[in-house]
């Protein structure tokens, strides 16, 4: 199936002039290198998925555009990324600036801290979480479970037709709140919907073309009232539910036995409480775990609707997935990740899910740490980089065919899983993705646990389902859309 759709992501301006000159592209020996974006005399919205590809026939896969006045690199497809991120990942390291988002994390929390505040962070987080996932309790656990009650949800549902966002932003939701909170909540929870309806809420207008032109304009469009006042109100909402949960952890704390992400910050906030240049405070306690909701929750589930959505409209991949299902797990176990290297096909089908959804075409951009040079050009500290991780999920010289929905990108002749190194919708680095394990992990066990209990059915035709996402902007959510589980036994 050959879509239109990434015709329509306006992402980047370029400022108004025939030729634009690079004012940061350098050679080693320190002479500027003038690279020529044509543009049209009043400047104009050019699409991401149109754009960079001419840019790249021109000027190679490292160019310079605008964002307003501000000078940003491009990083364009898959070696020119890995250069950057990995071969030279300490130069790159740094968090780049994100105009309607740093007025709220102000270079606190996991994701948005730089320097020796994202290290000590970032060391915390993946020790921590990977401590709650190997405990008592790991992490397939929790998702088993999650999986369950899904099913039992979904039962009471009777084969009616139903919008499958909320449910799956519950499932996801309850596991970063099992992880952080020491629990999970019922799907009626008032605390719960409400959350939900925040998270939802804020990466809507994330993805949003209001989002893109604050990027443009944050200077004139931050003094007037606009969807980024929405935006910092609803943020305020759901910090407040997350310092509510902070303070009744504080009260009930056990030194001896933290249960939770919370509880371990909360020991390392005691145990270093004299140090004042100490990163565990209640600023960066509250940004991270912000900053794992952010990632963790709607990005999770809305690659799942995606998900749902493609194999309704490929009905034919969707009876091979179920084939497969119930030729290794059968009918009265409950999936493991351990049968996750036994299902070829079903890996190929959750991999091709998440590169064709594409639902973070553009990476969070990154930021030099120092002077640095890279492919014979003079990058200065402090410039905000953008990797085009779109570039490489949608490479036709690694898939292909890139503009369908075709899990044979991940498997070999004779049938076997393999993953392409360009396949990178986490990104790649020492910045990639925290929540990767757990993205897998969740994706793995909710769709063949969904899928062993029931059959999909869609009210449309699978040639009329549409796949055109909501929002094009720093995210894809998926289009709205109508299913039923069909309980299959």
């Amino acid at each position: 199936m050959n879509l239109s759709r990434r015709k329509w992501s306006p992402v980047l301006f370029l400022r108004h002039l025939r030729t634009m000159p690079s004012v940061i592209l350098k050679s080693k020996a320190g002479r500027a290198q003038v690279k020529s974006t044509e543009a049209d005399a009043w400047g104009q919205v050019i699409y991401t998925w149109t754009l960079p590809p001419q840019l790249r026939e021109k000027y190679g896969d490292v160019f310079t555009i605008y964002l307003g006045s501000r000078p940003t690199v491009i990083l364009w497809g898959y070696e020119a990324m890995k250069e950057a991120l990995v071969d030279q990942a300490e130069a790159f390291s740094g968090r780049g600036h994100i105009a309607i988002i740093d007025p709220v994390f102000q270079g606190t929390g996991v994701v948005f801290a730089n320097g020796k505040s994202w290290k000590v962070l970032w060391r915390f987080s993946v020790t921590t979480m990977k401590d709650f996932g190997m405990g008592k309790r790991s992490i397939e656990e929790r998702i088993k479970e999650e999986a369950q009650c899904l099913v039992e949800e979904l039962q009471k549902s009777q084969g009616a037709y139903l919008d499958p966002h909320f449910l799956f932003n519950a499932i996801t939701a309850n596991i970063i709140c099992s992880i952080v909170f020491g629990e999970r909540f019922n799907y009626q929870d008032p605390r719960l919907l409400q959350l939900l309806h925040l998270l939802n809420e804020i990466f809507i207008i994330l993805c949003s073309f209001y989002t893109q032109m604050f990027e443009i304009f944050p200077g004139i469009l931050k003094h007037f009232p606009g969807a980024h006042t929405h935006l910092y109100s609803m943020i305020e909402e759901v910090k407040d539910f997350i310092t509510e949960n902070m303070e009744r952890h504080q009260k009930m704390l056990d030194p001896s036995g933290p249960k939770d992400f919370i509880d371990s910050f909360l020991l390392h906030m005691d145990k270093e409480r004299l140090d004042p240049e100490s990163e565990f405070h209640q600023k960066n306690l509250v940004h991270t775990v912000l900053s794992l909701f952010f990632a963790g929750t709607e990005t999770s589930s809305s690659t799942l609707c995606f998900g749902f959505l493609f194999l309704l409209k490929n009905p034919g991949v969707l009876e091979k997935v179920q084939a497969e299902i119930d030729r290794v797990i059968g009918a009265h176990r409950l999936p493991t990740l351990e049968d996750r290297a036994k299902m070829p096909y079903t890996d190929a089908v959750i991999h091709e899910i998440q590169r064709f959804s594409d639902l973070v075409p553009v990476g969070v951009p990154h930021s030099v740490i120092k002077d640095t040079h890279f492919r014979g050009y003079y990058l200065p500290k402090g410039i905000t980089v953008y990797p085009v991780l779109s570039s490489a999920l949608q490479d036709p010289r690694h898939f292909e065919k890139p503009n369908t929905f075709y899990p044979g990108h991940f498997l070999d002749a004779q049938g076997n899983f393999r993953k392409p190194e360009v396949f990178i919708p986490f990104s790649m680095g020492k910045r990639l993705c925290l929540g990767e394990s757990l993205a897998r992990s969740e994706l793995f066990l909710f769709l063949t646990t969904l899928l062993q209990n029931f059959s999909l059915g869609s009210p449309k035709a699978p040639e009329d389902i549409d796949l055109m996402p909501r929002k094009n902007g720093l995210g894809r959510p998926p289009p709205l859309f109508q299913v039923r589980f069909l309980p299959r036994r």
